[in-house]
């Protein structure tokens, strides 16, 4: 097995779909609010999703697989962030203009050449996440650009486009889905196949999530953004994985892909070795072999612990459950002995490529999905022996066994083949689920052209060059100009990348316009107030002016700068007030009288409840009631001189 590789050697490329929410009032295409989450429901809705031609009189491959799902699909309603237009009862209001601002303040950033008209399409989607049976997406500009690291991304396109549902449970043939974050408004900004290495493709997720966020007019926040990644190596085929939730995921995702795709062509070679020219080569059969297994010493291929299953997890006829009585169903993959055990991602088989397969396609995903001869139970060796012997299996051949509801186990039968004769092609267009540890798990076939067609509900939206001017004017300097700019004032990456992306920035530059220096403002804003937000401090409800009247405060007494976390808590708690005043009136900026004589009271008074003996303990003990009174009047490098002077003329 490859499990490490030369990422140039196999031919590695990576693109990248980043989507992000926009902060937005109300959502795509209708009036309810954006945003507005909730985790109870008034109503539930029951749909079933079927394919329709394209406008070539086509089927999506994608649209038909869904279909072979079987899925019951409920939608999960509240009245306060759902209304008739997202359960495709009424059709959709005009755009929000709002969100078309933004996508176009994305091209800006990007160097997009923006479109004229702005033309509505339809992208289908029969997995159940948007009810309509597609989503309502548009272009607004193409042909953009991305320095990094010494070079350029392309940026083929940003679009603008509804959000789908938030999915609350998928088990057998049931899928739930709760519909509040469904027509929020999002762009998708598509970048080429250019980065070449895992660590690329983190780094460049995070520089296009600074390019959304400089505007200040997208959401923050966790499932605000996300992302498929798309890989492919020379001599296989693009993979989608699916809504990578953080950038840190990337590396390992996109190696497992590229050590995948390496393994799968190595497998296709293997069986073109063996004689399988195409499709019409493999022999996969099948055989109904409930009878056979009733006395199992195996218990997952018992009838009784399969209904244990089904009342365990309440999967119900109609609902849940498939169609048909119980079956267990020996699939015989002729002269293919050793695939199933043939390496893919790093601690992943083939067996794993068809368990995807069936899991989503049949519905049976009770653990452990399927058995097969390569990694068989020892103990049941017998059993073994007998299901091959009652399909007449050789030592070349391997078996494949699955159970569950008889229907879904014919399926599964259907769906085993169909992945071999993918793998005589290497590696099959698909959209793959990701997770923490690296891998990744089948979820669909890729779509292809054939789900796009013009929306006939939403006319084109003009776009003029007095909008796109309006725009442009008060965008902020790209990312990579502020960093260059912070960098050179002396502050690390890592805080310059959080004051980007947490909208920090647009503070620090108003800040350092108004005479702050611009290393203090930057670790001020992205560490110092990021510490008092973590502590509960409401920072974020203090207006920038009041940040402004607080550097000048402190550009004026130093001191005050030892004092800011009781100037923040307060301004946070007295929104609008005076900070001058408070300055004042609690003298703080100033040198109380007598201050001195305080210090040598305190050192000769006060004790530690603990006291160790030691000379640093006291000195700390002391600096510590001495700040207490002191902080943001005296400097505490005074007061600490102060101290070591008393406590030296004491011994």
């Amino acid at each position: 097995m490859r499990e490490t590789i030369d990422y140039a050697a196999v031919g590695l490329m990576v693109g990248l779909e980043v989507h992000q929410q926009l902060l937005t009032d109300k959502k795509m295409f209708c009036h309810c609010p954006a945003g507005l989450y909730t985790t109870e429901h008034d109503g539930s809705v029951l749909r079933h999703m079927r394919p329709t031609l394209s406008e070539l009189g086509e089927y999506d491959g994608t649209a038909l697989m869904e279909f072979k799902t079987r899925k019951n699909i409920v939608y999960l309603l509240h009245r306060s962030n759902t209304c008739t237009y997202e359960m495709d009862d009424t059709p959709p209001f005009l755009v929000n203009q709002q969100s078309l601002d933004v996508a176009i303040e994305q091209c800006l950033m990007l160097g997009c050449d923006i479109v004229d008209e702005v033309h509505i399409a339809r992208k289908q989607y029969l997995d159940g996440s948007i009810p309509t049976g597609f989503q309502r997406t548009a272009i607004v500009g193409v042909n953009g650009r991305l320095p990094f690291r010494g070079r350029e991304i392309s940026i083929t396109q940003v679009s603008v486009e509804e959000d789908s549902c938030r999915e609350v449970s998928d088990r057998g043939h049931l899928i739930v889905w709760r519909t509040d974050r469904l027509g929020m408004p999002l762009i998708e900004t598509v970048t080429g196949p250019d980065l070449r290495t895992p660590e690329e493709v983190e780094e460049a997720i995070l520089l296009v999530g600074r390019v959304c966020r400089s505007t200040g007019h997208v959401r923050v926040g966790i499932g605000a953004s996300r992302q498929d990644v798309n890989v492919s190596v020379r001599g296989g085929r693009r993979v989608e994985i699916k809504g990578v939730p953080k950038a840190g995921w990337a590396p390992g995702l996109v190696h497992g892909e590229a050590v995948r795709q390496v393994n799968l062509l190595a497998l296709r070679d293997e069986l073109r070795r063996r004689g399988f020219a195409d499709a019409d080569a493999l022999r996969v059969d099948h055989r109904d072999v409930t009878g056979l297994v009733q006395g199992s010493t195996l218990e997952v291929l018992k009838r009784a612990t399969w209904e244990l299953f089904l009342a365990a997890d309440d999967r119900r006829p109609g609902f849940e459950r498939g169609a048909g009585t119980f079956s267990v169903r020996v699939i015989a993959l002729r002269g293919l002995a050793g695939v199933p055990a043939w390496p893919t991602q790093p601690d992943r088989t083939f067996a794993d490529e068809l368990k995807g397969r069936v899991r989503v396609i049949a519905g049976l995903d009770q653990p452990p999905t399927l058995l097969h001869s390569e990694a068989w139970p020892p103990a049941a060796a017998a059993e073994l022996e007998r299901l091959r012997g009652e399909l007449g299996c050789g030592d070349g051949d391997a078996i494949v066994v699955v159970w569950g509801a008889e229907q879904d186990t014919l399926t599964a039968a259907e769906e085993i083949r169909l992945r071999l004769v993918d793998a005589l092609d290497g590696v099959p267009h698909e959209t793959r689920q990701p997770f923490a540890d690296g891998h990744t798990d089948f979820e669909r076939i890729l779509p292809g052209p054939d789900r796009m067609y013009p929306d006939t509900d939403s006319p084109p939206q003009r776009v003029t060059r007095e909008r796109v001017d309006r725009l442009r004017a008060p965008l902020p300097e790209p990312p990579w100009v502020r960093e260059q700019r912070y960098t050179a004032a002396g502050v690390p990456r890592p805080v310059i990348h959080y004051l980007i992306r947490r909208g920090g920035a647009r503070l620090v530059d108003e800040l350092v316009g108004n005479g702050a220096d611009p290393r203090r403002a930057c670790f001020f804003v992205g560490e110092r107030l990021k510490g008092l937000r973590r502590a509960g401090v409401a920072v974020d409800r203090i207006a920038h002016q009041s940040w402004v009247e607080l550097f000048t405060l402190a550009g004026r007494r130093s001191v005050l700068w030892e004092a800011t976390d009781e100037l923040v808590r307060w301004l946070a708690e007295n929104p609008g007030h005076d900070l001058a005043t408070y300055v004042q009136d609690n003298g703080l900026g100033e040198a109380p009288d007598g201050w001195r004589d305080r210090v040598v009271e305190l050192a000769t008074a006060a004790r530690p409840d603990h006291p160790d003996g030691t000379p640093d303990q006291r000195l700390r003990f002391l600096l510590g009631l001495a700040m207490t009174e002191l902080r943001g009047r005296v400097p505490a490098a005074e007061v600490t001189a102060a101290v070591r002077a008393e406590i030296g003329g004491q011994r």
